[in-house]
């Protein structure tokens, strides 16, 4: 029965994409036909409606469409149209985008974001996001590293994944710098375990390097 109604729901997108330029943004195509006076939509009630729909669609595990998520990104491109300037709504539109895998769409609706506010720590953290769930470290790193920088140095997942990154890396001090940041957010034993397993490869790496330093200078 819920399957059934996600096909109608999408048989009536389908029809309403025609009608708004909005609407089609899920499908990646533009169509203009009718002008829609957005002037006249209530904003606070629209918004009211898209934070509900994403709340449950952010719930939803996995990476296909469902009606929540549907429902979401039909009334965040709504609200783009309504308040172009409020950048919430690309940022969400974004994430939901990113959730499906639309990768064009999500990348473009977080530069959309940046455009509005360049300065705004929140576009950069979920642009990173995009990134490190592709597991593309170093487009990640540049924006978590700019959102950081911006304001965001209390996010406790921002903190980790920058420390994981640079684990990652193979920088040890610069990911005990950030990982020991996460700690004084938000104690874990998940945390605890990383940082002494980089602690202890860390100085397994310096005796050995100091054990061949010495031998290589002793006299034979």
């Amino acid at each position: 029965m819920r399957h059934f109604s996600i096909v109608i729901l999408l048989i009536i997108l389908s029809f309403v994409s025609v009608c708004l330029p909005s609407f089609s943004a899920i499908k990646g195509k533009v169509h203009y036909s009718i002008p829609v006076d957005y002037s006249k939509l209530n904003e606070q009630e629209l918004e009211l409606k898209a934070r509900k729909f994403f709340f449950n669609a952010e719930r939803i595990s996995g990476n296909s469409l469902n009606e929540d998520l549907t429902k979401a990104l039909m009334l965040y491109n709504m609200l783009q149209s309504v308040n172009p300037d409020n950048i919430e709504y690309p940022i969400k539109t974004g994430i939901l985008y990113d959730k499906i895998n639309k990768e064009k769409l999500a990348k473009g609706n977080f530069s959309r974001a940046i455009g509005i506010d360049k300065n705004n720590p929140k576009t950069y953290f979920y642009f990173g996001e995009f990134y490190y769930k592709r597991q593309l470290y170093k487009q990640a790193l540049k924006y978590y590293a700019k959102s950081y920088e911006l304001g965001y140095h209390t996010n406790y997942n921002l903190l980790f994944k920058l420390g994981d990154i640079y684990e990652k890396f193979g920088d040890s001090r610069s990911a005990l710098r950030y990982l020991y940041e996460a700690q004084k957010q938000s104690p874990n034993q998940e945390l605890d375990e990383k940082i002494n397993r980089i602690k202890n490869f860390d100085m397994i790496n310096k005796e050995y390097y100091s054990d061949t330093r010495i031998r290589k200078f002793e006299t034979p």
